[in-house]
């Protein structure tokens, strides 16, 4: 599996807020993250990242990303957008992309990093929570130490359970999942009722709320982390916000909607 996806899920009708009223302060934006920031497979080349449409610092009108919202009240930043994410990242890599982050000077830090650390090849070789915690504490130190007055805001991990629950009676979708190795911890033999399946997926879903938490708890202890109270989480993906290439990463419109649901959340 090259990546984790975030299937976010709440039913929100939004109005955009104004770059103006709403937007960060900052003359630059870096994202942190995996192929999600990346925006994976949404390219015309197939299985590819595509910067462009990521929901953090894309230029694509159509994703309508942070950056752009930024920029329209503010035209300083212009051609400061970093994507320092990197496609199967896990939070273990989040403190090199922090390194660079600093180096790049960025005033404004996106992070959106853990969903790797629980779609793995199984529940076995899920990143511990306490793991995930001491490692996003030492990447928020990173950021922190090189500027005090570096705004970060963090992402929970997204809902991937429900992305089980949206594909697991598509046949091409199984065969997808099967023939990549594509988060095999909780899509491995989705149509399966077996107990022992429903117990793996429900232990999934249960380590994501607990990474969830603890994210939250290491963001509360940095004075300038703004934690999304499970914006990422609650937003809902339908199966046309999912690429039917790997049905598992998110679309173009997929990626507007993470972009507004995260953008919404922080005051």
């Amino acid at each position: 599996m090259k990546s984790a996806f975030a299937v976010l899920a709440l039913a929100l009708v939004l109005a955009v807020p104004t770059a103006a009223s709403a937007a960060p302060a900052g003359n630059s934006i870096a994202a942190l993250g995996d192929s999600i920031t990346r925006a994976f497979d949404t390219c015309s080349t197939a299985y590819t990242d595509c910067p462009a449409n990521s929901w953090s610092t894309g230029t694509n009108s159509a994703v309508q990303s942070w950056y752009t919202r930024v920029l329209a009240g503010n035209q300083a930043i212009a051609g400061h957008n970093y994507n320092d994410a990197k496609t199967g990242a896990k939070m273990a890599d989040l403190a090199g992309q922090a390194a660079t982050a600093a180096s790049q000077q960025a005033s404004i830090v996106t992070v959106m990093m853990g969903s790797n650390d629980v779609c793995t090849s199984s529940v076995s070789t899920m990143t511990p929570t306490s793991t995930l915690g001491s490692q996003l504490s030492t990447a928020l130190s990173t950021l922190t130490a090189n500027d005090p007055g570096v705004q970060i805001y963090v992402a929970s991990i997204p809902n991937i359970y429900h992305l089980w629950e949206i594909f697991h009676a598509n046949l091409v979708a199984n065969f997808v999942w099967s023939f990549a190795g594509i988060c095999q911890s909780l899509l491995a033999n989705p149509r399966s009722t077996a107990s022992a399946d429903v117990q793996r997926r429900n232990q999934v879903a249960a380590q994501v709320n607990n990474d969830n938490n603890t994210i939250a708890a290491v963001c509360g202890g940095f004075t300038n982390c703004h934690w999304d109270g499970l914006a990422a989480y609650k937003v809902t993906f339908t199966t046309s916000d999912v690429t039917t290439r790997d049905y598992f990463h998110p679309s173009v419109a997929g990626q507007a909607k993470a972009a507004a649901a995260l953008w919404a959340a922080f005051p």
